[in-house]
Formats: structure tokens, C-alpha cells, sequence
């Protein structure tokens, strides 16, 4: 039998050490959250995405009565990204979480959102940085990859 063990490396900084384009995006995903349809968990979800071109695009999750037929922000945004600007990679995602009018702590994406992610990267054969920011820190991850280390892959 062999043992192996997986590792995650990433960085924690201050929301005022991102750079300016990371922190566009950061706030772009915090305008996204205030536009969260969130009537049953109360917990509005809000993510960015930057295209190679510096083009954004934002989503919010939308819930639905008919569980599970909502869509969490991230997938959202992809979709909507790869909808809109299907030739144009998308280079990295930030995702906030806003409760009751306060921003939370940074939350890491679900499982389908971290398989959308990778899949995203695998078309455009490029990492996508990810942003998970909170109010007081940002949790950058250099690709999904590192999210979902045993993804499933065709």
C-alpha cells in the first residue's frame, strides 16, 4: 500500500494588501452580494470573475423554493462569463459572503462550484486564481486544482 499525502498551499493577506485589480474584483464581488436572491438561508453569496482582457462579471446565488434548483454566485458568474465571452479565459474568481448587511469571514466554494472551476480551467488550459475574501483577510489559492485535488477528470 502506498501513502500519500496532499498539501494546500495558500496565502492570507489584508483586504489593503491586495492589489488594486484584486481588490476591484473584491469589490465587485461584494456588489454582486447585495443583488443575492437569498429568501430562505439569508446568507447572500456574491462572486467575481476577470477575463484576460479585464473584463468582469459578476453573479450572485439564487435560491428557489424547488430546491436544489437555485445556483450558487460562483457558478453563476462562470456560466454567465462563458455564456458572454466564450473565447476570452477567465484568470481568477472572488467570492464574498454577506449576512444580515455584514460581510463574513471567508468561505471556501461547495463541491460543484470547485468542479466548475476546474473545468473552466481545463478549457481554457490556465489556473484560475481564487480569491475567497472575508472582511478582514483574503484567502488567495493559486488554481482549483488545489481546491479539489482528487477532481474528477475525463
Amino acid at each position: 500500500m502506498e501513502e500519500i499525502k496532499i498539501e494546500l498551499t495558500f496565502k492570507r493577506m489584508k483586504p489593503e494588501a491586495l492589489s488594486m485589480d484584486d481588490s476591484r474584483l473584491r469589490n465587485a464581488a461584494i456588489h454582486a452580494a447585495k443583488r443575492a436572491y437569498a429568501p430562505y438561508s439569508h446568507f447572500n453569496v456574491g462572486a467575481a470573475v476577470i477575463l484576460k482582457d479585464g473584463t468582469i462579471v459578476e453573479g450572485s446565488n439564487q435560491e428557489n423554493m424547488a430546491y436544489p434548483s437555485g445556483l450558487c454566485a460562483e457558478r453563476v458568474a462562470l456560466f454567465s462569463a462563458g455564456a458572454s465571452f466564450p473565447d476570452i479565459p477567465v484568470a481568477a474568481i472572488a467570492i464574498v459572503a454577506v449576512k444580515d448587511g455584514n460581510m463574513q469571514s471567508a468561505i471556501a466554494p461547495c463541491g460543484g462550484c470547485r468542479q466548475v472551476m476546474l473545468e473552466t480551467e481545463q478549457r481554457y488550459g490556465q489556473p484560475i486564481r481564487i480569491l475567497l475574501c472575508g472582511q478582514h483577510e483574503t484567502v488567495l489559492v493559486a488554481s482549483a486544482k488545489d481546491l479539489l485535488p482528487l477532481a474528477f477528470e475525463l
